[in-house]
């Protein structure tokens, strides 16, 4: 694999960990600028909506630069936004600063997915995909834990010091190991934004969006309210979740990794196969969530079918949007974070009707459910235009 690709994945982790982390630093956040637990969380809910936002509008407005250039732009972006929630002096500067970051967060990974892709061989690039996104997956097996160690040992605004300079590392990993020109620059450029917005007149663009949206807010439908079900459900005391938690990250990590691979052979089996797996692995985790070993199996297990899907989701949308991949990327990554917010409007609404702290694992299982629905006719479709139309590229491992 190319150097390149670990700049990218060093600027993943940074993200991921942005992300993730504030979560384990809420109480201490809030009692600092003394605002309520619900004011402070709307710095996680308040920087998801921004990710989708920024995954569209950013990727939008620099469809005619240079790759390089943009995501370099974007890293300094980052830095900005972590180094604005360190210095913070109240709550309104720290919402910015969390804003700020998120706006860099889905164009990156959407941007840089195109870049990764056009690192290597055709045959390669969901691996490739994967290798950028093990940042993201690294930061919750590793970076969530020790950001939040480290965040209350040294005071939380530590953490974002920490991530900031993270964040300098990956802005000079970008600036000399990846390359500055390709022939897909030279594409997107021809293209500009009106060319970008072509791709989303080909069906199956829009059926991989519901794919994403439903696949993945299956996950986070059962993930959302995990700490509920695993004190509640299964009896772990409440020290035990940001442990059990880095187990959920192992799988995250390894689901991604396979996922890569699987999806360089074929993406459509692969993401059947995923899918018809992350269904089973939330049923027998909704049956058996009494026990403890059968509930720790099912993190794991959890994790890695649910991001097992995430290269060949990636792959599927930069494929049949052709030539203008970039924009289409971008929004698969606000698709995510749809997904995210789906799944925990429907878990929740389980919860509110008394169903009980396994009725979002339910709820996720439904909507996995339904997102193998959608890809099973996406992939019935795209079969019979094959055959109409045979596909001179099958080297992208589309079509088997």
């Amino acid at each position: 694999m190319p150097i390149g690709l670990l700049a990218l994945a060093i600027g993943g982790f940074g993200i991921g960990l942005t992300e993730f982390v504030i979560a384990g630093l809420l109480p201490e956040v809030a009692q600092d600028f003394g605002v309520t637990e619900a004011a402070a969380g709307w710095l996680i809910s308040g920087y998801a909506l921004s990710v989708a936002v920024g995954a569209i509008g950013l990727t939008a407005a620099t469809t005619r630069f240079n790759r390089k250039h943009v995501l370099l732009g974007l890293m300094v972006l980052f830095i900005i936004g972590n180094l604005m929630s360190a210095i913070a002096p109240n709550y309104s500067v720290m919402m910015l600063g969390r804003v700020v970051a998120a706006l860099c967060h889905g164009a990156f990974f959407g941007i840089g997915a195109v870049v990764a892709a056009d690192m290597v061989a055709p045959a390669k690039r969901a691996g490739a995909i994967a290798m950028m996104f093990a940042g993201l997956t690294s930061a919750n097996v590793l970076g969530v834990p020790f950001g939040t160690l480290l965040g209350q040992q040294l005071g939380w605004r530590s953490t974002f010091w920490a991530i900031t300079v993270i964040g300098v590392i990956a802005l000079i990993g970008v600036a000399t190991l990846v390359s500055g020109h390709s022939a897909a620059d030279a594409e997107t450029r021809d293209n500009g934004l009106r060319g970008e917005l072509v791709a989303f007149a080909h069906p199956q663009v829009w059926l991989s969006l519901f794919v994403t949206v439903l696949g993945f807010g299956g996950m986070f439908g059962a993930f959302t309210y995990i700490a509920y079900t695993l004190t509640q459900v299964s009896g772990f005391a409440s020290a035990s979740v940001p442990w059990l938690l880095v187990l959920f990250g192992a799988g995250l990590f390894i689901g991604n990794f396979v996922g890569g691979k699987a999806a360089d052979r074929s993406v459509p089996k692969t993401l059947i196969i995923v899918l018809v797996g992350l269904t089973a692995v939330l049923g027998v985790f909704a049956l058996t969530a009494h026990s403890q070993v059968m509930t720790t199996i099912s993190l794991v297990m959890m994790g890695a079918f649910g991001f097992a899907a995430v290269p060949g989701l990636q792959m599927r949308i930069m494929h049949y949007a052709d030539r203008a991949p970039t924009l289409a990327s971008g929004a698969n990554i606000a698709a995510f974070n749809v997904g995210n917010a789906l799944g925990a409007w429907a878990g929740g609404l389980t919860i509110t009707a008394g169903l009980g702290y396994t009725a979002p694992i339910w709820a996720g299982a439904a909507l996995t459910v339904a997102g193998l629905a959608v890809l099973l006719v996406a992939t019935k479709l795209a079969s019979q235009h094959a055959k109409r139309t045979p596909a001179p590229r099958p080297a992208e491992a589309l079509t088997g």
